[in-house]
């Protein structure tokens, strides 16, 4: 349509907020509490002219709306908005800038990176102080009035998987399909390759119930990153909370759409990673964008006394300010946003703490906590929260309220120092065997609360955990920085990639126990993609600007040899998982109980076969273990098993502990030999090695 034809705008509506078609016209409304006006700009369809300005006629209870009679999806637009430039009172508003609707849901590409783009002349020695008079239009995105045709989803429906039969499996958008050469090219790095067929089936023969994908909402690509030829590849510097970013489109937004329904139809749900704790406009010296010109004292929290600057919780710059109603409203409505028109299955909430901070600090009882679980729609979907961020008390593991589950860095860096083989361990790894109860079993939380994992998109690989002693982050351009400090990781006698048959040995011996650790442990295990054929980033453990074979999973190594006995392993142990209920307790409950005569719920073991009293448990150098757990199955049987663990150098000799039970040895990590019914009672576990027994099928009244 010919933007130059529209000649009058009426008053339209306050909500909802966005610019929304109803067939005759287009309603725009947007929140500002301290702007003195604001225009709406329209642009030919290519977005590269400004045809027209509107100024938007009301302001009702901060909203400001209009509706312009005979307009059509596919309008393109943006806002100015007016009022005090104020720094120093935290008022940033200059009209010289175009601004992004933060409703807006289709966008016309990316950022064009130019000084115009900030609201303050820059290289001066007021620094951001100074008005800048040029105009960032030519630079900057603009929103899409989006058609508001349902997408037909007939039959789909959500597979709603049980959080107690929950794996999530973490995955890259773009990094999942780039080096996928049985691929179109142009479906490589898309949402449609997440559809393809054979990638749905490796999800299944791997027993994956739910995928969690890396950012998805449009992001910015930093500065700092473009100067240096990097570029933002995670994803975690929104621009956008209502439009999926356009690179990871192929001809048409509904192929999001279309990736989840296919997904579901085959069982699996999908999580999305969201970024709501900060945005892409940085701190007072980044661009002005969008929601600093719109209105950056209701949108972000600002030094008391110092309104210039930011509050600075995140480590990006700046921090939402969820304590304003409008800004919290903004994030609800994304979110249901999502799950109503993308039919998502549940978030991940990147730096979950900043979310839950109130003026006192964080509060698992804050305005954002409540308002999701108090919602009907938000509140019956899989929460997921990474539990810290870097402002005061900012470690909260353990501290969210029932509803949601909680990344457990506790459980990462335990089970690997555990099988590095530090002392002292034993007594912490027991811990994080049963579910964390040390930090879970408070307020009836159950065991699924936490999410436990030795490797994510954030630190090494899998492979990489028991190939590098240290990381490797030169390509990244901070002189190797950046990253995890500390990474509890060995190398197994050679710094990374190696011919040494016996080092190659030990490190294969090393990941099927971690990986053992994680998938049969109560809790929600969780894999990063890749680790399950031995994914490498090659020591790069912050790769978040590796847009490149650093970060892209190469679908080669699971068509070798050691590949894919890696993925039949940690198949298998899916597969136990899913048949012994005792290896994913759904409940916490009393460890003491006796689901069989004289076998407790929860009971440990030396090599010997005897009860750890408490001088055991205080060793610093005993670390073997065995982990006796047991159940009832909704129809009566027991279901008891027994988890050995050798993190030594030398294969232990465990005695199985009494009363007598008949056993089959399900699971031997070193071995990998196909299950067996044992004669004798004891049992070898090799260096470096898992062994797990299961009981044969008794009754609840009878050992």
């Amino acid at each position: 349509m010919d933007p130059t034809q529209l000649t009058r705008i009426q008053s339209g509506q306050p909500y909802p907020l966005g610019a929304t078609s109803d067939g005759l016209g287009v309603n725009f409304a947007v929140f500002s509490a301290n702007a003195t006006r604001i225009e709406l700009c329209l642009f030919d369809a290519r977005a590269r002219k400004e045809l027209r300005r509107f100024d938007l006629p009301e302001c009702t209870d901060e909203i400001w709306h209009g509706y312009l009679p005979d307009a059509h999806p596919g309008l393109v637009y943006g806002y100015r908005a007016h009022g005090p430039y104020d720094p120093r009172n935290g008022h940033r508003f200059n009209p010289h800038k175009l601004l992004l609707d933060p409703y807006a849901r289709q966008l016309t590409g990316p950022v064009r990176w130019s000084d115009a783009l900030f609201g303050y002349r820059m290289n001066n020695a007021r620094g951001d102080l100074t008005f800048d008079r040029r105009d960032s239009a030519p630079a900057m995105p603009k929103a899409i009035v989006a058609e508001e045709a349902p997408f037909i989803w007939d039959n789909s429906r959500p597979p709603a998987t049980h959080w107690n039969d929950t794996v999530v499996y973490e995955i890259h958008v773009r990094g999942a399909s780039m080096l996928r050469e049985d691929l179109r090219p142009p479906l490589r790095g898309t949402c449609s390759a997440l559809a393809d067929p054979r990638f749905i089936e490796h999800l299944q023969r791997l027993g994956v119930t739910t995928l969690e994908l890396l950012p998805v909402h449009a992001f910015l690509q930093d500065r700092f990153l473009t100067e240096r030829g990097l570029r933002n590849y995670w994803g975690y510097s929104t621009l956008s909370y209502f439009a999926p970013e356009p690179s990871y489109l192929q001809h048409h937004p509904n192929e999001l759409r279309q990736a989840i329904r296919r997904l579901h139809a085959a069982g699996i749900e999908v999580i999305l990673d969201v970024v709501y704790n900060h945005t892409c406009e940085g701190n007072e010296l980044g661009p002005t964008l969008s929601w600093r010109g719109l209105d950056n004292a209701s949108y972000y929290r600002l030094v008391p006394g110092e309104e210039r600057h930011y509050i600075n919780d995140t480590g990006c710059g700046n921090t939402v300010n969820l304590s304003h109603p409008r800004v919290l409203q903004m994030v609800t409505d994304s979110l249901r946003y999502w799950a109503a028109s993308y039919g998502v299955d549940g978030f991940r909430f990147d730096l979950g703490v900043t979310l839950g901070r109130e003026g006192t600090g964080y509060d698992p009882g804050s305005g954002f906590f409540d308002a999701v679980l108090q919602d009907p729609v938000l509140s019956r979907l899989k929460l997921i929260s990474e539990p810290w961020d870097i402002g005061p008390d900012g470690y909260q593991l353990g501290n969210h309220p029932p509803g949601f589950a909680e990344w457990n860095d506790k459980f990462r860096d335990t089970v690997r120092r555990y099988w590095r083989g530090d002392d002292g361990m034993r007594g912490d790894m027991a811990a994080r065997l049963c579910g964390s109860r040390d930090l879970f079993d408070r307020r009836h939380r159950r065991p699924w609360a936490t999410v436990n994992y030795v490797a994510s998109h954030d630190g090494f690989t899998l492979a990489d955990i028991v190939s590098y002693d240290g990381s490797h982050n030169e390509a990244n351009g901070e002189g190797g920085n950046d990253g995890h400090a500390e990474n509890y990781s060995h190398n197994w006698g050679e710094e990374g990639p190696t011919e040494d048959p016996s080092i190659l040995e030990t490190r294969a011996l090393a990941q099927r126990a971690l990986l053992a650790c994680v998938l049969l442990s109560d809790g929600t295990p969780m894999l990063l993609a890749g680790d399950e054929f031995g994914n490498s980033q090659s020591g790069n453990n912050n790769a978040y600007c590796q847009d490149n074979e650093v970060s892209w999973l190469d679908w080669t190594q699971a068509q070798g040899d050691a590949g894919r006995e890696l993925s039949r392993y940690a198949a298998r142990l899916l597969a136990l998982r899913r048949a012994h209920p005792s290896v994913r307790a759904a409940r916490y409950g009393d460890a003491s109980r006796e689901p069989c005569p004289g076998i407790a719920a929860i009971s440990w073991f030396d090599a010997g076969g005897a009860a750890l009293d408490e001088a055991a448990w205080a060793s610093e150098q005993e670390s073997v273990l065995a982990l006796r757990r047991a159940v009832l199955r909704e129809d009566g049987s027991a279901d008891i098993t027994l988890l050995m663990l050798n993190p030594g150098q030398e294969a232990v000799e465990f005695q199985l502990p009494g009363p007598a039970v008949a056993w089959i040895r399900e699971l031997d990590s070193a071995t990998l030999a196909p299950s067996l019914a044992l004669s004798e009672p004891a049992v070898t576990v090799a260096a470096h090695s898992v062994v797990l027994l299961a009981a044969a099928q008794v009754n609840g009244d009878t050992p």
